[in-house]
């Protein structure tokens, strides 16, 4: 018997529409990037001044763990999955994604690994407290009893985004309309397509780890205890042979993002696509094998360090590269900076900062003054909040009006562009010095002489908070009460500008097979 479409809650429950999906997946990040903001509000709130303000060090220690987890797996990860699902098959002409249910599955399984994370925050013992690496013995003998939901929580976090890759791959190999090869997509189909490789290669390294952690507190294995004839820094190896990638994970997809944002405000295509994508392709296969630069202290011999700076300092040519072309096809174009554009812009120049200190981390002897201080946070965030927020931010500021059909409030979303600007920079450029002066990360009091610039962070990072909830209602008001792109007086002052105006994208006819009929 034939039924109607689903209707209300269904809808979204038993959604195959890589729209409907797409948007839960946006809806969700956003979520998780406020839930992760408020455990950085808490962080900040008590570093304000030195001494124990608000928490307790054993609380604090939780807040930066959940803090970063959610962030990275929660917030970041599944923004670009979502804005996959959306773009990606209009992008290449495909009617939908390859394999439907496998999507439905691979976003309804993340809510439930998340609320296992969160959950351990209510039980006794408290959430994990080892810090977003979970560092062996640290997460295996002294964790708290919690550390079983934690482990269990990951792996259904590791599935869905094995899932999800899978079916990119599926979607991009197999679905592309005819004529159009793998050197026609957009910038946007590649870096994903790149990404989803990645994502395969690293996610069961990730859950490797988990399950040897899970081996080591239950079972009287000895992986990562030095007593029973185990390595703790071998955990250090497989946890950063799945992080590096992870971090280009993270990255890709905003390159992607900003190859298309570019040359729209440009008003010039894309400089230099092939070597965009032969780039892309260098950095995912760098990514591999540079995984012990994060591991210069644990006393490795100097041929390793040699070979891990050098390796390190190799990605940044292919990087390189990247920035280069944005800026080769902004030279000499009739720029407008929309809100998309200010956010494109201020990823090519603070992406660029994040870069330059990774250079300099990159460098063995100098990382080792370096190393878990505060220099290493604002590097991270640099790329992480510069780089991968910003650029998802302009995706959507970019794309909103493809998908709702109205327009969002371009004061407003300057005002969240400039305040958001100001507020990161002020920030999180301070923990530079903070960290060359020797603040240690992830410590919840400091001496008297970090006071100063510890303030000016916090006074950042709650302005920085606050420009999100007006981003938000942007969004909200867009979606409710936003002006028609059919209204003429949305592209007002747009004359001679012909690309802001929507045009009718060429589009491909599909024959439905006569048993779907």
């Amino acid at each position: 018997m034939a039924h109607g479409p689903a209707k209300g809650i269904g809808r979204w429950l038993r959604a195959t529409n890589h729209k409907d999906i797409g948007t839960m997946y946006l809806w969700f990040s956003f979520a998780m990037f406020l839930l992760g903001g408020a455990f950085a509000m808490v962080i900040r709130a008590e570093l304000f001044e030195p001494g124990m303000q608000i928490i307790k060090p054993e609380f604090f220690n939780q807040m930066t763990t959940m803090h970063g987890l959610i962030m990275v797996f929660g917030a970041i990860m599944p923004v670009f999955v979502g804005l996959a699902n959306w773009m990606i098959p209009m992008m290449i002409g495909a009617p939908d994604m390859a394999l439907p249910r496998l999507n439905n599955l691979s976003f309804w399984i993340l809510p439930f690994g998340f609320s296992l994370l969160a959950a351990t925050l209510f039980m006794p013992g408290g959430g994990p407290n080892f810090g977003w690496t979970f560092y062996a013995p640290l997460s295996t003998t002294y964790a708290p009893p919690t550390v079983n939901f934690f482990i269990f929580g990951i792996h259904i976090i590791g599935a869905s985004s094995i899932m999800g890759s899978i079916n990119i791959i599926a979607t991009i190999l197999n679905l592309r309309a005819p004529g159009m090869t793998l050197m026609k997509m957009p910038m946007f189909a590649w870096t994903w397509l790149i990404t989803a490789f990645l994502l395969i290669a690293v996610m069961p390294v990730l859950a490797g780890a988990v399950t040897m952690m899970l081996m080591d507190i239950n079972f009287g294995t000895s992986f990562f205890n030095a007593a029973g004839g185990g390595d703790p820094v071998l955990f250090q190896h497989v946890f950063w042979f799945f992080g590096h990638p992870e971090v280009y994970i993270i990255i890709i997809p905003a390159f992607g993002v900003m190859s298309a944002i570019i040359p729209t405000f440009s008003r010039k295509p894309l400089f230099g696509y092939s070597s965009m994508v032969y780039a892309t392709a260098a950095i995912a296969f760098l990514s591999f094998i540079v995984w012990a630069h994060h591991m210069f202290t644990v006393g490795m011999p100097l041929a390793g360090e040699l070979y891990f700076m050098y390796a390190t300092m190799l990605i940044a040519v292919p990087t390189g590269v990247k920035v280069f072309n944005w800026i080769t096809t902004m030279f000499r174009g009739a720029i407008t900076y929309e809100t998309p554009m200010l956010f494109a812009v201020a990823f090519v120049i603070l992406f660029t900062i994040g870069g330059f200190t990774g250079l300099m981390l990159a460098i063995a002897p100098a990382d080792i003054q370096y190393q878990d201080s505060y220099f290493v946070v604002a590097h991270f965030h640099y790329v992480m909040v510069a780089g991968a927020l910003f650029s998802s931010t302009a995706a959507v500021y970019y794309w909103i009006p493809k998908w709702t059909g109205r327009m969002y409030n371009e004061t407003m979303g300057k005002v969240h562009f400039w305040v958001s600007f100001v507020a990161f920079n002020v920030t999180f450029f301070p923990q530079h010095f903070l960290g060359l002066a020797g603040m240690p990360r992830r410590y919840a009091d400091y001496s008297l002489q970090f006071a100063d610039w510890n303030m000016v962070s916090s006074i950042g990072a709650f302005a920085y908070g606050a420009s999100q909830l007006l981003f938000l209602y942007n969004v909200i008001a867009t979606i409710v009460a936003g002006r028609k792109i059919s209204d003429p007086k949305v592209w007002e002052g747009a004359e001679g500008l012909e690309w802001t105006v929507p045009t009718p994208a060429p589009h491909h006819t599909f024959s439905t097979p006569p048993a779907i009929k």
